[in-house]
């Protein structure tokens, strides 16, 4: 039998084709799982604040630096984790970052004094950088041009998180002590480590040109990026300050301990559902005309739970939580759009670092407010900064993808 040939496309062998892509659904998976349990590691601290206060006797001001130790390291090491990932790759950076994550409330809950709680909560904060701008590089450079599905999912994931482990915790602090508890999470850090280690594949550092964003102007890109980052880090600020002091807030209403818990997980619930809310509102009223509309709701239930008795404050909470982190959701799926060219990582690892150094710094600010002015002058602070969001979302429009207007 005469040999067939085997035609093979002008231009390209098999030795040319190189490994195998990895497989996107298994990338954005565990980028969910890790998303959610970093997240949750960043917001159990929320459920902390007030056994913290009980056990070392802290002003508003003090917890507010201790939320903003975490949340600091966070934010600093978000461009050094890229450079990591250069040197050992992603998936080891992310599962090392995890662990550390981990090992830092195992050692939370293992120190007696004020200072070791300090030192641990760097060390989680720490290994928390490596996720965002890792994972949701990967997730990006994955998937494309085709990435904002993806990303929604994503960021979906992180308010999961957020809602699942501080109501854990809550839970968990009812029938042992808080250091327990924090052990218990610290073993789950560890098994989602592994799991990273094991089962992530290895996503190039780089996309291929074919699968870049279209082109804006270098121009349009840097100034669209800066507003983009500039309602970024006054949306998280609005975020974490409600967010330290709603906890106290519910207090003072009379909340148990079991209650606050819940409080905290129906607002991070109510984000979740934001996440694809929102993503339906953005596609018809554009980036800007959803920012406009989430903060605006944003400020005016801020105001409400203020004010509103327990009952009524319970029942908002979901929506609160609904435009509060929705408008986050809008604003990460923008950032590949905006990135200059070959730099959607960096992008993210910039946006990143600045709306976690917002987190770590809008904590401390609002304390000392709260304990100048009470926790209810400093919630309405909270939600005049919301409205100080109006004029740059109007200026951000001009520097939109025509993708990013809203649909005719």
């Amino acid at each position: 039998m005469r040999n067939i040939p085997v035609l093979v496309p002008l231009g390209r062998s098999k030795r040319d084709e190189g490994p195998a892509p990895p497989a996107p659904s298994r990338v954005l998976w565990l980028s969910c799982v890790a998303h959610a349990l970093h997240d949750g590691y960043t917001d159990m601290i929320y459920v902390l604040l007030p056994v913290w206060q009980a056990d070392f006797g802290l002003s508003y001001g003090a917890l507010a630096m201790l939320r903003g130790i975490y949340a600091g390291t966070m934010a600093c090491l978000q461009l050094p984790a890229g450079r990591v990932a250069d040197r050992l790759g992603s998936r080891a950076t992310l599962a090392l970052g995890t662990l550390l994550a981990a090992l830092g409330y195992a050692l939370a809950g293992l120190l007696g004094s004020l200072l070791g709680l300090c030192v641990a909560l760097a060390l989680s904060g720490s290994g928390s950088s490596t996720q965002h701008p890792l994972a949701s590089g990967a997730v990006s450079r994955v998937y494309g041009r085709n990435a904002r599905g993806p990303l929604s999912i994503y960021n979906f994931s992180g308010d999961l998180g957020k809602a699942a482990l501080p109501a854990a915790l809550s839970l968990l602090v009812t029938f042992m002590p808080w250091r327990h508890a924090l052990w218990v999470l610290a073993a789950l850090g560890c098994m989602v480590a592994a799991a990273i280690a094991l089962f992530l594949p290895s996503v190039p550092r780089k996309a291929p040109a074919r699968e870049q964003q279209p082109m804006v102007s270098q121009r349009t890109t840097g100034a669209g990026f800066r507003l983009l980052l500039a309602v970024g880090i006054l949306d998280t600020g609005v975020r974490m300050g409600l967010l330290t002091f709603l906890p106290f807030l519910m207090i003072q209403k009379g909340a148990s301990s079991p209650m606050v818990g819940t409080a905290l997980a129906l607002v991070f619930l109510g984000g979740a559902a934001g996440k694809f809310a929102c993503g339906w509102l953005g596609a018809r009223m554009g980036v800007t005309g959803t920012v406009l509309t989430t903060e605006g709701a944003t400020a005016l239930l801020i105001i409400a739970v203020t004010f509103t008795p327990l009952l009524l404050t319970m029942v908002l909470l979901p929506l609160l939580g609904l435009m509060l982190n929705g408008t986050s959701s809008v604003l990460y799926g923008t950032v590949p759009e905006l990135a200059p060219a070959e730099g959607t990582e960096r992008a993210f690892a910039l946006f990143y670092t600045g709306t976690i150094g917002a987190g770590a710094i809008a904590p401390v600010i609002y304390g000392f407010l709260g304990d100048h002015i009470g926790v209810p002058g400093a919630t309405v602070v909270a939600a005049l900064t919301a409205m100080a969001i109006f004029p740059l979302a109007v200026a951000l429009r001009a520097h939109l993808p025509a993708s990013e207007r809203p649909q005719q």
